[in-house]
């Protein structure tokens, strides 16, 4: 599949550096989103995580509201909604509130994860029984019955989800595994795929995706969204120091000691030890650095080998200011239309 001319999109977990308070992250997401627009993007997804310090992305659908009211013409979304999280009703209640407001600009990407541990995932969800639940289509199939109506003598059937004016906003399936792939297809509705921390081959699991694909009132043609990490620099040496930031980060969180994004600075004096080293390398791989040419070469390829329809972004950089340029370097060598 060619990439000329495929779009670019943004996904914030609004990484929260040291040094800041984790609220100005909120307030960073909001700049990004405005050079997002400003510089061509397609899209930009706010991810659920919980009880993650370097993240402060826990509440989606507030910044949906925020990051649209800060923004004009650029599409806005989830990325996810972990749906196991919450009332199928609250959804379509809050994500139609959202379509009211914006109309034609918002996304709904769901997920079936927790996004989180499992104590907190517990905090969330309030029993375990809710926890142990493996009852996603069951809830999707509800969520879509607010729109469309449940069958006759449903218990639900006499419940609107209010505004009922509006539609429910174009839904997207996350997964970094093959079942999200599977049910997005099943479910007939776009799919998102995790190449950014997903193990799988994402050609295989796209390729899966598109021969299952069955159509649905809502979408006709699979769409397959592949999300890579990137961190682009004006010269190579910086953006392998940005790089090594976000390496010891990973790090931190992989190992059950997170916090909050280090510094290049930091990342250089850290003493790393020799099996801390090798497992950086093998999630470097997942990570587009370099360059604008570079990496847009790089994420060409990518995008091409996985047979998606579009790349979403995420990059995570200590400095806000250095964040906001990643982006706007690899808008211009992607050869995007600034808005």
């Amino acid at each position: 599949m060619s990439v000329e001319g495929m779009p670019l999109s943004v996904l914030d977990l609004s990484p929260v550096p040291t040094g800041t308070r984790p609220s100005q992250a909120l307030h960073e997401t909001l700049e990004l989103a405005r050079t997002a627009e400003a510089a061509g993007y397609q899209r930009y997804w706010l991810a659920e995580h919980h009880n993650i310090p370097s993240v402060v992305s826990s509440s989606p659908e507030v910044m949906i509201a925020a990051v649209a009211a800060a923004t004009s013409t650029i599409r806005v979304g989830s990325g996810g909604i972990m749906l196991p999280n919450h009332s199928p009703l609250k959804v379509a209640e809050t994500f139609r509130v959202l379509g009211g407001l914006y109309p034609d600009r918002i996304d709904l990407g769901i997920g079936r994860a927790p996004g989180t541990d499992q104590r907190t995932a517990l905090a969330l969800r309030r029993s375990r029984e809710a926890l142990g639940a493996d009852d996603f289509p069951e809830q999707y199939t509800e969520l879509r019955a607010y729109a469309e109506g449940f069958p006759a003598g449903h218990p639900f059937a006499p419940i609107s989800a209010q505004p009922d004016d509006v539609p429910l906003p174009p839904v997207w399936i996350l997964g970094s595994s093959a079942y999200g792939g599977q049910a997005a297809a099943a479910l007939g509705t776009g799919f998102a795929y995790a190449g950014h921390f997903g193990t799988l081959d994402p050609a295989g699991v796209i390729r899966t995706y598109r021969e299952m694909f069955q159509p649905s009132p809502e979408q006709s043609q699979p769409h397959a969204i592949l999300a890579l990490a990137a961190i682009v620099a004006e010269t190579e040496e910086r953006a392998q120091a940005l790089a090594r930031a976000n390496e010891l980060s990973m790090l931190r969180l992989r190992s059950g000691r997170p916090g909050p994004l280090p510094s290049p600075e930091e990342a250089a004096a850290y003493p790393w030890s020799e099996g801390e080293r090798a497992a950086v390398e093998e999630w470097s791989g997942l990570v587009s650095v370099g360059t604008p040419d570079q990496v847009a070469a790089d994420l060409a390829r990518r995008a091409e080998s996985a047979g998606a329809d579009e790349l979403i972004i995420t990059t995570n950089i200590h400095d806000p200011a250095e964040r906001r340029a990643s982006y706007t370097l690899l808008a211009k060598a992607w050869n995007l239309k600034p808005r």
